[in-house]
């Protein structure tokens, strides 16, 4: 899957879809690759750096993207927000110094209809770069959560 096959199914927009290739994925697991984090106009830079906490965003894709890829009719997933990000370790402190590709792996954990928990690893070049727990929360078709 390439990045517009991805893009449509997030529902992410221009510059902030920041998934360039879905590598694998399966029933509890995703691992996506991108190179966006190199790019000097990356949306999320400040003062011309990309923190490494900007990877959280990028593991929220991924899960994203799985949600949509294991739903019963392939649509993207219903609207949600982070509810939570625990247990994170940030093992540098900028992604923009990273060679590319950036690895992003999110292993499912649980989830219903009300939202799910993914544990999530980021790395580059076979290192550790960023990895924690993230509770997402659905946001029901009237727009409450």
């Amino acid at each position: 899957m390439n990045r517009d096959d991805i893009c449509a199914r997030l529902p992410h927009a221009g510059r902030m879809c920041l998934l360039d290739a879905l590598e694998s994925w399966d029933a509890e697991n995703i691992v996506c690759l991108a190179v966006s984090h190199a790019d000097p106009g990356h949306p999320l830079r400040a003062k011309g750096r990309l923190h490494a906490v900007a990877g959280i965003e990028y593991a929220a894709q991924a899960m994203a993207l799985h949600g949509s890829l294991v739903s019963a009719n392939g649509a993207p997933m219903a609207m949600g927000y982070l509810a939570s990000v625990r247990d994170l370790r940030i093992e540098t402190e900028h992604l923009d110094a990273l060679a590319p590709p950036l690895r992003i792996h999110a292993h499912r954990l649980s989830g219903d209809a009300s939202g799910f928990i993914y544990e999530f690893d980021l790395s580059a070049g076979g290192q550790a770069v960023l990895a924690g727990r993230a509770a997402v929360k659905q946001v029901d078709a009237g727009g409450a959560a």
